[in-house]
């Protein structure tokens, strides 16, 4: 059994706030002392966590860090993070999850910009929306989303799932402009209606439109084969998101391939 840490906000910080130095691992082994003395980058200062919240030791089968309280300006939550879970009761920043290599992450409400960027393993729930560039690449990286699940419960920003090469993402809601961008592998699910531009420059990997169809661009062309077997096996699997996608199962898709002005290969999936 291992330390399970509660962090009751005290109040909201003045600026953002950088905590991917917080990891489930490196504060199972402290006692409450020790975590409320660890200092955050609080803008050009540094913070103790001590400061920004109550520090609360919590039996459980850790490490496992639970935190509380409008965490809109903690940024980095989760970054790099390599086991262990994180649930946040409120908003959170950006960078959620970026670099996760393993653990889970479960947030109930909104995450900023650039959550799940980069993620290789593990697995991130957003219960709320999420902003740009989620499921994408670092800025300045070539590399987007490399393994793991990112599960978003509302709607998501422009630019999700760019660069993607690898792991699963599953929307329920909305997703704004240029959707999959680079994409290079993975599986992207969706569920609500679709901005513009999706899959410009979609080199591999697969979307699926369980909701609204989005009108196929001249660049992508529709296929003829057989997919029944293949169908199966992937409706199966994102029937354990919930609805709307336990009913994929029955609704045969029509394939398309593109984007032909990139490598051709990505696959859209569009149910009957």
């Amino acid at each position: 059994m291992s330390e399970a840490w509660l962090l009751r906000q005290r109040s909201v910080p003045a600026l953002g706030v950088d905590f991917s130095a917080v990891s489930p691992s490196r504060v199972a082994a402290l006692s409450a002392d020790e975590v409320a003395r660890l200092t955050v980058p609080m803008g050009r200062e540094a913070v103790a966590l001590g400061e920004l919240f109550e520090v609360v030791v919590r039996k459980g089968d850790g490490p496992a860090l639970r935190i509380e309280g409008d965490c809109s300006r903690l940024h980095g939550i989760g970054r790099g993070m390599d086991g262990g879970r994180i649930v946040v009761d409120g908003p959170v920043g950006d960078y959620l999850g970026a670099e996760m290599t393993a653990g889970e992450i479960r947030v109930d409400g909104d995450a900023g910009a650039l959550a799940a960027c980069a993620l290789a393993g593990g697995r991130i729930e957003i219960g709320g929306d999420v902003g740009d560039f989620a499921a994408s690449a670092l800025p300045g990286a070539m590399d987007g989303m490399r393994g793991g699940v990112l599960v978003v419960r509302g709607s998501a920003g422009k630019r999700f799932g760019d660069r993607m090469r690898r792991g699963t993402a599953v929307v329920h809601g909305a997703v704004g402009d240029f959707l999959a961008s680079r994409m290079v592998a993975g599986t992207i699910a969706l569920a609500g209606a679709v901005g513009e531009h999706p899959g410009f420059g979609m080199r591999r990997g697969t979307l699926v439109f369980a909701g609204d169809r989005p009108r196929v661009p001249d660049t992508f062309s529709p296929t003829g084969h057989d997919i029944r077997v293949f169908w199966a096996l992937l409706a199966r699997s994102l029937a354990a998101f919930g609805a709307p996608f336990g009913g994929l199962a029955g609704r045969l898709p029509e394939r398309v391939v593109g984007d032909l002005g990139a490598d051709g290969k990505g696959e859209w999936l569009l149910p009957a």
